[in-house]
């Protein structure tokens, strides 16, 4: 009875420091919200000027991927890899499986229109290759994508849809 008890404890002991010697395995952000897709490229020629330019016509989309809860924006922040930064100072409900696209430029916000602007009318990501984080209010990361024209925009129309 006293062998098969040891035998049974180092068996034991010998699988803990098994698990334990296995590295954790990279998990995805928990979040509801997550970036669906952005529109990189604005059709056209690039004009960054507030009364004629095309910055609105750049725009990410983030979804709210939750199959019950509803998430305020208030507090998000998206950044780019050089650090241009955008923080949503103001609510904006996203409801279960809901979306919203944030557009470059100056507009009215409208959660009827699902759409929140920078205003700021100059671009936010690069044409050719970028990288976008999107943080929850916290400083936690909530989603984030990287992105190379030739490698990810096969169609050449500047629009990737990350999630479904």
């Amino acid at each position: 009875m006293r062998i098969r008890t040891v035998a049974t404890t180092a068996v034991a002991a010998g699988t803990l420091a098994a698990l334990s010697a296995v590295p954790a395995q990279a998990t995805e952000y928990s979040s509801a919200l997550k970036i669906k897709g952005v529109q990189y490229d604005a059709p056209g020629r690039d004009s960054n000027n507030c009364r004629t330019g095309n910055t609105d016509e750049e725009y990410l989309t983030i979804k709210n991927y939750s199959s019950g809860t509803t998430v305020n924006l208030k507090g998000y922040v998206v950044k780019d890899k050089a650090g241009n930064r955008f923080r949503f100072t103001a609510n904006h409900y996203l409801q279960p499986g809901d979306h919203v696209k944030l557009r470059g430029g100056n507009g009215t916000d409208s959660d009827t229109h699902n759409v929140v602007y920078r205003d700021n009318c100059n671009f936010l990501w690069n044409n050719d290759k970028d990288s976008i984080y999107l943080y929850k209010p916290s400083g936690a990361g909530a989603d984030s994508h990287s992105y190379t024209k030739s490698g990810n925009d096969r169609d050449g129309n500047g629009y990737i849809t990350y999630h479904n």
